[in-house]
Order: structure tokens, then sequence, then C-alpha cells
């Protein structure tokens, strides 16, 4: 009968703690997105001497966009033949640079090509006994949405890698259309059993995830699965790692308490991801400064893992009538709590959808990103989808009216503060 034989001959040794610690600080006062984080964890994994030569970054043509310019005097990009033309940009101190030994593959305006390379250095393991770690960058767009075949054919030929969707979401690449414009990859990153799919706010969520999954694809007891792992080009400064002793588990379990509640009178839970963070902190702060309302915020770093988690939890409870119940994560962490969880996402609603029936005893309404959207500003874009720190607001008041906690009054005079338009066009239809 055929079978499958995977023997590595030439074993691979994982990076040292040292490459992840940067970004435990956070960046104090500076600015930066989580894509810029990502590029300068991958350029730490290049450079750690026993792991560094297995790194295969792969970039279809958007390096630049990804701040991933940066590598190419360091790592080089790969050409057969080596450099044989004088690029336009020879007299930059980021100049596109080719070599023979490169490292980087610049595959060109070709996604398809991008996944062969991706599916061909991440099955290397097995093939040619040589455990090979590829990191695909894209635009989250040109992802799951344009080459979905080719990442369905990466899981059943057992692929072991990182996805980067950088610039995702619907509302962060602001001018560029609905052409870049993602709500929907997490969803479709569903579907596809063996992809891990996360969704980090924080730098040091993104560098946790990639530690956790280098240990999950190619440790002791190696996986075969990938990761695909959205990455924002919105700019803000990044907390520091908190100290909690077991938070890299947290992190990949998909959900953990980001920050205790205030004292006020009424209570809510606000769950962000990704660059939903930053509507949510503002509106936490403006509930319990302007309505009375004391928020806990959580971190929903992969709603799929969640999702599965609570899956397998219903599916073993079924089958196993007689013994104590098993609770399922999301259940555990969330459902005891006070108040509504009203979830926020720069994605379709349906993906933290995946887990509300799984938190029964507290009203759980999602925020996101379903409908076209325009090519605008963050700003207006984000009031567009209603995922604003205002409408945050308006949804927790609405969701502490419908539970009794408040007067339908205050929701009306919240709508009317914040200048919402409750006549405006459902997004979903706009």
């Amino acid at each position: 009968m055929p079978k499958r034989v995977t023997t590595a001959r030439r074993p691979l040794s994982l990076p040292s703690d040292d490459a992840f610690r940067e970004f435990d600080t956070g960046s104090n006062n500076q600015a930066v997105s989580t894509t810029m984080g990502f590029t300068r964890l991958l350029r730490n994994l290049a450079r750690d001497k026993s792991f560094g030569e297995r790194v295969v970054p792969i970039i279809p043509d958007e390096a630049r966009t990804f701040g991933m310019d940066s590598l190419f005097r360091e790592l080089k990009i790969y050409a057969s033949q080596g450099q044989k033309y004088e690029p336009v940009d020879h007299d930059l101190l980021l100049s596109y640079s080719e070599s023979s030994n490169g490292q980087i593959l610049e595959e060109g305006i070709t996604e398809a090509g991008s996944l062969a390379s991706f599916i061909a250095a991440g099955t290397s393991y097995s093939t040619r006994g040589v455990p090979m770690v590829p990191f695909y960058t894209f635009y989250s767009m040109f992802g799951f949405q344009r080459v979905g075949d080719l990442i369905w054919q990466a899981a059943d030929a057992r692929t072991r890698g990182f996805l980067l969707a950088a610039t995702a979401g619907r509302t962060t690449l602001l001018g560029e259309g609905l052409q870049h414009q993602d709500g929907h990859s997490l969803v479709l990153a569903s579907t596809v059993p063996p992809c891990r799919a996360y969704d980090p706010a924080f730098a040091y969520e993104v560098a946790a995830i990639v530690r956790s999954g280098l240990h999950d694809m190619y440790g002791e007891v190696p996986n075969d699965v990938f990761y695909y792992i959205t990455l924002y080009n919105e700019n803000y400064p990044m907390p520091a790692r908190p100290t909690v002793s077991d938070l890299d588990a947290q992190i990949m379990r998909g959900l953990y308490k980001w920050a205790d509640a205030g004292s006020a009178k009424h209570r809510a839970t606000l769950v962000f991801s990704g660059s939903a963070h930053t509507a949510v902190r503002a509106a936490a702060a403006e509930l319990e400064s302007r309505w009375d309302v004391a928020c806990d915020l959580w971190s929903a770093t992969s709603y799929k893992a969640l999702r599965e988690n609570a899956i397998d939890v219903e599916r073993w409870n079924r089958l196993h009538p007689a013994a104590a119940k098993r609770e399922a994560d999301v259940t555990r962490l969330l459902d005891d709590g006070s108040g509504p969880v009203i979830a926020v996402t720069d994605f379709m609603r349906i993906v933290p959808e995946q887990v509300a029936r799984f938190v029964p005893s507290r009203l759980f309404v999602p925020l996101g990103t379903d409908g076209f959207g325009r090519s605008d500003t963050r700003e207006s874009l984000r009031r567009h989808f209603e995922i604003d720190m205002p409408n945050v607001v308006v949804a927790t008041l609405h969701a502490l009216a419908t539970t009794g906690e408040v007067k339908p009054e205050v929701v009306a005079d919240a709508i009317a503060h914040y200048g919402l338009n409750p006549e405006a066009l459902n997004p979903l239809f706009a």
C-alpha cells in the first residue's frame, strides 16, 4: 500500500527566545504597525545562527509596502543567474538586490506562483527530509480570495508554514478601493481544517503566535498544520506584553483578558481583535467616564481556535453522557461575567458569531464590517460600518437597555450626543 515516509535527514533547530524578546517591552510612544513588527521578527529569525538558513521569506510584489525592503541587502533576493541589470533604485540604501544564493523569493505579481513556492518549501520536510519554514506575506485580499484552491491544496499536501495576511481588515487600507478591503478572509480560513487562523492586535501577540507555531509544526511532536496570521498597516503605540506566566498559552487558545473593568454602576465586556482595539479601548474609557459603565477588555486572537475547542468539548460531552461535563474555553472565560458581551472586529460579524452560542447566559452582540464599504479614510469607513467608538458605545448601551440595566432613553441620548444618523442606510446593503 502507498504510504508517506518522512525522514528528517537534516533536523531543524528551533530559534532561541532572543528573537522574540524585543517585542515584550512594546514600542513606548512610537507608533508602529503589526506588519512592521513582523518584519523585524522575520529579520531576527533569519539572523538566528542555528535556524536562519531554513527561513524562506516569500513576497509577491509588495515588499516595500510591508517594509521588507530592509531585508534586501542583508538576505538578497534569489535569482538563479544573479543580478544581471542595474535596478532603478540602485542608489538607495535599501535597493533591490539579487543574488544566486539569495534567500528571499520575490515572485513578482503572481499569487499562484508564490503559493507554489510556499507549498514546495512547506513540504520539504517530507519530500527532501529537510524542514524549511516558509513565511509568505501578501495583501490579505489576495490569499483565500484569489488562490483559495491552492491553499486547500497546501492543506491536502500537509504543508507547514506561515501565511501572513498584511494590510488586513476592511477599514485599514484607506484609499485603495474594494480590491483591498478584506473583511472575509478569516471566514474563508475557517473552512480549511488544518489552517490555524489568528487575528492579533499587538506585536507581542504576533511574536507569541509565531513562536508557538514553530514549536507546533517543527517541535518534538510536529503537526501537519499551517498558520494564517493577519497583519495590519495601521500605526499605533504597541503596548508591553502583560506579565502573565502562561500568556502564550492564553493567546494560542484564542482569548485572554487584556484589562480589568474599573468601578461603575453597570458592567459590560468588550472583546476586540486586530485593529478594532483602538475603537474598543476608546469606547471603554468613554463608557466609564460619561455613561457609568465599567468594561472588561478581552483580546480575541482566534475565534477559529475558540470555536473548534467548543465543538470538541460539545462532542465529548455528547459521547460521554454519564461523565462530568467539560466546559469550552470561551464558555469558561466569558459566560459567568456581568452584563452583555460586545465583540468588535474589522471583519464580518460572522467571525465573532462563531462562538456566540457557547456564551449562553449573556447577551452577545457582534459588530463587524458586513458589506462592500468604500475607498475613504479609516475614520469614515469605521463610521460607515458602525464600528467606531460612538457606535461601540451605543451598541453597549443598547445591550444594557435590552437586558433592563438602563432605560432606552439613555441609548437615544447617546445617539444624539454622538451625532449618529438612525436613518442611515445599513452598510450591509450600501
